[in-house]
């Protein structure tokens, strides 16, 4: 199996959500290859072949040009999959390619399982698996479902170059009006649940965060009730994150909260309730009044 990853490079650098891409090919079990429009020398962390454009010659992004590049990579490397970030320039070239090669676009797949691909629906509540006609498809992933994953070498570079005329011009990006949390590239965040009580408490559930160098997080009550801007929520609703640590503070479990953080490295729930669900999924469970316990371990690390 052969899987053509679609790496993006952004503002003079490689994104480094690109390697979430090596992660779902490992959980694939699939050889890889990447195209990429950039530079020389920018992706440093991966040992197989590149196919590399110049970004100067192609812009950051131009959906003509960087269709008939992937293109031209497929051609090439013949894989069964070819697999964007679920970003705006995977929205948007993702299906050029899937119609282009009359295969299945398949967006926003958080898991690969026996069968297929598991993606989410029904306004996230629910999950469901598909599985390609034919064993092909064009793929997005969800950003924060997989690991950022690694490794050591330099890559094989090979030149990439294709005729023809930009159809429209790169003008640059414009920044969000209110600029989020980014909580995917986070190695530790601390979510605020029901359970803290108030709006007033959640500096408390933020000074524990900042005590451990992470991000403050939310469940959707939370973000719902107005205590925490949308950009903190974590969920299917919400943002996908795998951090090194993920410490849930009076949340329950609900399953949408759940499918967004069950694949962090280590979870702590702090709950009063000792069956919470969130329980099922948390590698320590600390039975606890969260509002008693949370001040008590910030002091505890502010003394170390």
């Amino acid at each position: 199996m052969k899987a053509l990853l679609v790496g993006e490079y952004r503002d003079g650098k490689l994104l480094e959500y690109s390697y979430e891409l090596f992660g779902f090919a490992a959980q694939l079990g699939a050889d890889t290859a990447m195209v990429l429009v950039g530079r020389a020398g920018e992706l440093l962390q991966y040992d197989g072949k590149v196919y590399l454009a110049d970004v100067g010659k192609y812009g950051e992004y131009n959906p003509d040009l960087h269709k008939k590049l992937v293109l031209a990579a497929v051609e090439r490397e013949k894989p069964d999959y070819v697999v964007f970030l679920h970003t705006s320039y995977g929205w948007d070239l993702a299906p050029r390619i899937a119609a282009s090669l009359g295969v299945a676009q398949i967006s926003e797949v958080v898991a690969v399982v026996e069968g297929g691909f598991e993606l989410p629906c029904c306004n996230s509540k629910m999950r469901r698996t598909v599985q390609p006609q034919g064993g092909r498809a064009v793929l997005t992933l969800q950003g924060g479902a997989f690991p950022v994953q690694k490794a050591g070498g330099a890559p094989q570079l090979q030149p990439l170059d294709v005729e023809g005329t930009a159809g429209v011009i790169f003008l640059g990006y414009e920044p969000a009006a209110e600029k989020g949390v980014d909580l995917a590239k986070a190695e530790v965040i601390v979510s605020a649940g029901r359970g803290i009580g108030k709006m007033e408490n959640v500096p408390i559930i933020a000074a524990l965060a900042k005590a451990l160098g992470g991000e403050l997080g939310a469940s959707r009550p939370v973000v719902d009730g107005g205590w925490v801007a949308h950009g903190h929520q974590v969920g299917t609703t919400g943002q996908t994150v795998n951090p090194k640590l993920y410490i849930a503070c009076g949340i329950s479990g609900a399953i949408q909260h759940l499918a967004g953080m069950k694949k962090s490295g280590f979870i702590v729930a702090i709950n009063k309730d000792k069956d919470a669900p969130i329980g099922e999924v948390a590698d320590v469970l600390v039975v606890a009044d969260v509002m008693q316990f949370v001040p008590a371990l910030t002091a505890k690390l502010a003394n170390r």
